[in-house]
């Protein structure tokens, strides 16, 4: 969601935090900030809009200095205007403080503070941490001290990196519920929320923990709770490269990212498909190995697209492992008083790990005996710190804010996690060895489905202008329907809606006219003859088919308007196939209608507050 760049070393910081601050612009924001320390004197330049606007009105002559912090802000407390984008200070211009999260008791420390004589210039709940902070150290505290004690008494969730105009030679950051970064490069060190920040500069880092602080000099970096016990966090190396984060050639992000499943989807399964043994590798969950097998439910935890991988997870687990699975919106979760047994295990998947509802969920269940699992994407996250084990997805950095090779990535473990269930319960080696090479396949079928990109774009040209869409699909198909649905919506800002093919008759129906058009998902399987009879339904209403459907099925030309092809594959592992046209679909939809396809309205890549 919001973006933390903080500088201090040897180069100038504005620099630094602009080119920081525009590598975290796929996160989603909506104003811009930045300050500096020249010689003992808060330079404070913020604005509403992007980064380039920002830009438009910096004083870069007045911006000599080496330590200063940036943001990108996403509203939630406050309108998105100049008044209430970071950095904000405390009463006397000398801390300044940027923050993610959301502080939840903050309308009781500002009528505190108020009391006490302090004014604000915001609504937001980040002034009012500032000004609290400054109201410690006019106490006569340090900065750090002044920081921890403040934390103390905050409830909600944070990130935020915080300097003092007395203090040339020190930035404070710290965390609970929201990601902070700090990377160690040859005599400077850069604080940021996400690694895609730094990695120009270093890939040494330390990825603070919930309740931790990091307390950065010119010399070096000191961790510790926010009570004041020192943690020494080891130091970890960024494992992506600068070229992850970069376009390579394509107009966007979102494109290249669907373009690099074939070799995400392979990365997944990379040592951990044992092809000739029709079994799986899974060294992440060895340490709940009893667990696993004494499983009596499996409850997977997500949101958006993460919670359609879980609908296919659900699936495929039923069908392998003969284990009852439900799959929860993390968000709904904790608040209904869910039932968790201890024999239960709970699966949270998250791209990056960070999501605030999945989160919090997966503590509700921990705290209730459960043995929690995590499938996320990024190194060092939240979620992979809170489970008991996991297998992280490998599908490197996604910038696209709609989800693309994350979700395939997520389907390639949940396909190896339902195969190693199985194979622990009653699929035997040879079936094994069939789903095995199946998935193996999966990349090179991924790369085939791509090579129709052109015909793809010329169905989006006769549909771009549609109002409403609809997508249906049946048994393990029925999620790539909400998932094709989502990413329309996402990017296009087009009405779409997801539903099972049976259940168009229930409702969907009535909306079905000669300008509706209607996604049928209708490869080869056992119930393909039903999906046919539902396609019929909307034909004979003069409803638009455009119909994914397996190679070879000639049939289906005579009742859709448009037919994409993809391989056939086992009924299981369709969807990580079926998939690849409804999210080129929508792109070249977005594309043509000029909507800002990795950086969608309203949207933010991580959802880091509730």
């Amino acid at each position: 969601m919001c973006g933390i760049v903080g500088y201090i070393g040897h180069q100038k910081a504005s620099d630094i935090i602009i080119n920081g601050l525009k590598l975290l612009e796929y996160r989603g924001y909506d104003s811009a900030g930045i300050v500096t320390n020249e010689s003992g004197h808060l330079l404070i330049q913020k604005k509403a809009g992007k980064v380039k606007d920002l830009e438009k009105i910096l004083n870069f002559s007045s911006m000599q200095s080496n330590i200063g912090i940036g943001h990108t802000r996403w509203a939630t407390h406050g309108e998105p205007n100049d008044v209430n984008a970071h950095p904000h200070t405390d009463s006397t211009g000398k801390i300044a403080l940027v923050h993610n999260g959301i502080i939840e008791n903050y309308t009781a420390l500002r009528k505190k503070l108020i009391k006490d004589g302090y004014s604000f210039a915001s609504e937001t709940d980040s002034e009012v941490l500032a000004v609290f902070i400054g109201s410690i150290y006019a106490n006569g505290n340090d900065l750090e001290t002044s920081v921890r004690l403040a934390l103390n008494e905050v409830e909600g969730t944070f990130g935020i990196c915080v300097m003092c105009s007395d203090d040339p030679n020190t930035l404070i950051a710290a965390r609970r519920g929201s990601p902070i970064v700090v990377g160690i490069g040859d005599g400077e060190f850069i604080v940021a929320s996400d690694a895609s920040a730094i990695i120009q500069h270093t890939r040494q880092v330390i990825y603070l923990a919930d309740n931790e602080m990091a307390v950065i000099s010119r010399h070096g970096v000191t961790t510790k709770t926010i009570d004041n016990v020192i943690t020494n966090e080891q130091i970890e190396q960024i494992e992506f490269d600068l070229d992850a984060i970069e376009k390579g050639g394509y107009n966007h992000f979102m494109l290249k990212e669907i373009y690099e499943q074939p070799s995400t989807f392979r990365d997944a399964l990379r040592g951990r498909l044992l092809t000739e043994e029709g079994n799986v590798k899974l060294g992440g969950l060895n340490p709940v190995a009893k667990e696993l097998r004494s499983a009596r439910r499996i409850i997977i935890l997500a949101c958006g697209t993460s919670w359609h991988a879980g609908l296919v997870g659900e699936y495929m687990i039923e069908r392998l492992a003969q284990i009852p699975v439900e799959v929860e919106y993390a968000s709904e979760f904790r608040y209904r008083t869910p039932i968790i047994y201890p024999d239960d295990v709970i699966i949270a998947i998250s791209q990056s790990g960070e999501t605030a509802d999945t989160l919090a969920a997966l503590k509700e269940a921990r705290l209730k005996g459960a043995t929690v699992l995590g499938i996320v994407n990024v190194v060092g996250s939240s979620i992979a710190r809170e489970t008991h084990a996991g297998v992280y997805s490998h599908a490197g950095p996604e910038i696209g804010v709609a989800s693309t090779k994350a979700f395939t990535s997520q389907l390639a473990v949940l396909s190896l996690l339902a195969l190693h269930l199985g194979r622990m319960n009653k699929v035997s080696s040879i079936e094994g060895k069939r789903i095995a090479e199946a998935l193996d396949a999966i990349p090179s079928k991924i790369e085939e489905i791509l090579k129709q990109e052109d015909t793809i774009k010329q169905i989006a040209e006769e549909y771009q202008d549609a109002r409403n869409f609809l997508y249906l699909g049946r048994g393990y198909n029925f999620p790539v329907a909400l998932e094709g649905a989502l990413k329309l919506k996402e990017i296009s800002y087009i009405h779409a809606e997801g539903y099972p093919a049976a259940e168009m008759k229930h409702g969907p129906i009535a909306l079905v006219d000669e300008n509706m058009p209607v996604v049928f998902i209708a490869t080869k399987d056992d119930i393909y003859d039903k999906v046919i009879s539902n396609i019929q339904e909307v034909r004979a209403r003069k409803g638009k088919v455009i119909a994914i459907a397996t190679e070879g099925d000639t049939h289906i030309e005579s009742v859709a308007n448009h037919v994409i092809y993809i391989p056939d594959t086992l009924p299981m592992l369709t969807p990580a196939l079926s998939v690849i046209p409804l999210q080129l679909l929508a792109y070249h939809i977005a594309v043509l209608r000029g909507c800002d396809v990795d950086k969608p309205r309203n949207l933010a890549k991580s959802v880091t507050v509730e």
